[in-house]
């Protein structure tokens, strides 16, 4: 479970930082408009996304010792922690060098990303048939993925405070851990990936992989609510700090540590739902979380905004909103994947790796065109971004209403169609038993 819990670690704070600064760090630091940078965002989910139906197919064809999983993660550590380090400097240059500068580093992040990340979550399923097991596995890596998104942003806080200089450092710090976290994961499970469940082989042509992995009921399902889960944490990860500073007018060096009560609730409501998954069922837990999320949602969109110079009385309603936010979002990161493994063993070959790859690459496509839609809003909006100096990491301009609306909206409204939607799409789920100690195959 230590070993498993750290092989998201690299990923998971990659994906943490990517997903709270980097829209941040594009109309900031970098000076970039927001309709660019949210391109760029779209460039990276879909490279990143395209990626992975690639990876997965080749590593449910690796041979090796340790199983067709851990190779992967090995030779994908370094790449991965010395181009998230890349990924936040500023290259002299206009718009469109810098643009160039970002592209190129996309891609080199986004391949080494999931060369580290699609076969390790297949190992989830490999590891191990038990249900309950399966599920503490993931309850591990979703732990180690937030502890290390935290540690990120407690980084972040530390680095930004005196000013978007603070980028640089930040990535060095965190391009180190990513690789660290990476190969120690490598080194622990060695001995387990070598009696994993191997998949059977696969030599279906791309086509009839999407036909084969769409005609499974369960699976349609499950990535239906994936999508619409992680569709709307995304979003709010990449508005909220615009949201903080803009919207709840909180102070700009103070807006960095105030994302950390959304990822410590986060690893509490990671806890919480676990156990409740074991105990009540995974459909259940989701429910009483997905509430939680809605509620929260729908009081962030009506926040007023701070005073001048807050005290922590008026402070506290908004850490713990917030905090709301991170226990009722910790079901997106857990019960997906939970359930993903009901959905394999529904289908006789039972290729992980497969089922894995399509899983995250309609996630990664979705959300990289949403991310654009949400550059290209805020620019339509009336957005005005800073011009390459920041206070912190994102200085307060006074926006027009129209942009403001577009911020609450995205922070708050949307979110909250979108888990009610996932809600939905789960009617009819045969969870009934399947948090027992069973296979639900």
């Amino acid at each position: 479970m230590l070993a498993y819990s750290l092989g998201d670690g690299g990923t998971g704070l990659a994906a943490a930082q990517l997903g709270f600064y980097l829209f941040p760090f594009f109309i900031c630091d970098a000076g970039l408009p927001a309709f660019i940078a949210g391109s760029l965002l779209t460039v990276i989910k879909v490279w990143d996304g395209l990626n992975d139906p690639l990876i997965g197919w080749f590593s449910d064809r690796t041979n090796s010792r340790w199983g067709p999983r851990l190779p992967w993660m090995f030779s994908g550590a370094l790449p991965l922690g010395i181009s998230l380090a890349a990924m936040w400097w500023v290259p002299p240059g206009d718009v469109g060098q810098k643009t160039i500068y970002y592209v190129v580093m996309a891609v080199l992040l986004m391949t080494a990303y999931p060369s580290v990340n699609l076969p390790y979550a297949a190992l989830s399923t490999e590891l191990t048939q038990d249900t309950a097991t399966r599920t503490r596995l993931n309850a591990a890596r979703f732990t180690g993925s937030i502890l290390a998104g935290l540690s990120g942003l407690i980084v972040a806080s530390l680095v930004l405070t005196d000013g978007g200089g603070g980028y640089v450092a930040m990535g060095r710090i965190t391009g180190t851990i990513a690789a660290v976290t990476t190969l120690s994961s490598c080194w622990g499970l060695a001995p387990y990936a070598k009696q994993a469940q191997r998949p059977a082989p696969n030599h279906e042509p791309p086509l009839q992989q999407l036909k084969r992995v769409l005609a499974n009921a369960r699976f349609r399902q499950v990535v239906g609510l994936y999508l619409l889960l992680w569709f709307g944490l995304q979003l709010m990860q990449v508005v909220a700090l615009i949201w903080l500073v803009q919207v709840a007018h909180l102070p700009p060096h103070l807006s960095t540590w105030f994302l950390l009560p959304f990822q410590i609730a986060s690893l509490a409501g990671l806890q919480l739902w676990s156990v409740l998954s074991n105990r009540n069922g995974r459909l259940a837990t989701l429910r009483w979380g997905a509430g939680l999320w809605i509620i929260g949602c729908l009081l962030s969109m009506l926040f007023r905004p701070l005073g001048a110079d807050p005290g922590w009385m008026e402070l506290l309603p908004l850490g713990l909103l917030i905090a709301l936010l991170g226990v009722g979002a910790a079901t997106a990161y857990l019960i997906p994947w939970s359930l993903l493994p009901d959905a394999i063993d529904a289908d006789p070959g039972k290729p992980a790796g497969l089922y894995t790859a399509w899983m995250v690459l309609g996630q990664k496509l979705v959300i990289g065109l949403t991310m654009s839609v949400f550059g290209s809003l805020l620019s339509v909006t009336g957005y005005i971004s800073n011009q390459g100096e920041c206070s912190g990491a994102l200085s307060f301009i006074e926006q027009p209403e129209t942009a403001l609306l577009a911020i609450r909206m995205c922070m708050g409204a949307l979110p909250a169609v979108l888990v009610l939607l996932g809600l939905m799409v789960m009617r009819g789920w045969p969870d009934r038993g399947a948090h027992l100690n069973v296979s639900a195959g």
